[in-house]
């Protein structure tokens, strides 16, 4: 059977298209897009954290509990970078700490809702206090908001 060659090109650019239309498993929609609902925002960003998220030594407790005790790296990965192990199934995929637009756009306070409630729409569950305390996500958020450069 021969092919028509345009069709077959229309056929290939519509079936690259729907994945990125429909949100592709594994890739991290839009990080401009808040996931703490509308109700709750204001009251998220003004969570301040009780520790210096730049402190050398803050960012490195927060790494190792990223890539241990916390379990966040089976998502988000060893580096941040929205690609763990578990990231090609999910829609949307994780996040992706190492976009310096993430942490521009989003609040440690925002953050730290999200730990403490899960992220609505995604497959984040609540880490505290079930995997870590407060003070142990306000370390993992100062290692997450490393990745960035902030």
């Amino acid at each position: 059977m021969k092919l028509n060659k345009s069709l077959l090109g229309g056929i290939l650019i519509v079936g690259l298209m729907v994945p990125v239309a429909m949100g592709a498993p594994g890739v991290e929609k839009d990080p401009s897009t808040p996931r703490v609902p509308a109700g709750e925002i204001e009251k998220a960003k003004a969570l301040k954290p009780p520790v210096n998220l730049t402190s050398a030594d803050v960012i490195a407790k927060g790494k190792a509990i990223f890539l241990a005790k916390g379990t966040c790296f089976t998502c988000h990965g060893e580096g941040g970078k929205g690609d763990g192990v578990a990231a090609a199934a999910l829609d949307p995929g994780p996040r992706n700490f190492t976009n310096p637009q993430f942490a521009k756009m989003r609040t440690p306070g925002e953050m730290m809702w999200i730990l403490k409630n899960g992220s609505p729409g995604t497959a984040m569950v609540p880490v505290i206090p079930s995997q870590i305390n407060e003070e142990e996500g306000w370390q993992v958020i100062a290692f997450e908001r490393s990745l960035g450069g902030h």
